[in-house]
């Protein structure tokens, strides 16, 4: 009974958890924003534009956004 009871408990922490990769720059398009700033013609599909993007707007680096915006689909 008392594992039962774990496992509901478990659950249910779990289930209340939001995921904290999501940042609230995403929610309020800040970062659409800031690649309009960096490009009037902004295209996510540019992997060069979406790298330099990601280095500005999103604080990331070369390696993890290259990464990032070839999962994303860009060339």
């Amino acid at each position: 009974m008392r594992v039962i009871i774990a496992i509901v408990l478990s659950a249910a922490a779990l289930a209340a958890c939001t995921p904290e990769n999501v940042s609230h720059a995403e929610v309020t398009g800040s970062i659409d924003n800031c690649a309009r700033k960096l490009y009037s013609q902004y295209n996510p599909k540019d992997k060069k534009q979406c790298v330099a993007v990601c280095i500005a707007c999103e604080r990331g680096v070369v390696t993890t956004c290259s990464t990032a915006c070839t999962l994303r689909g860009a060339i």
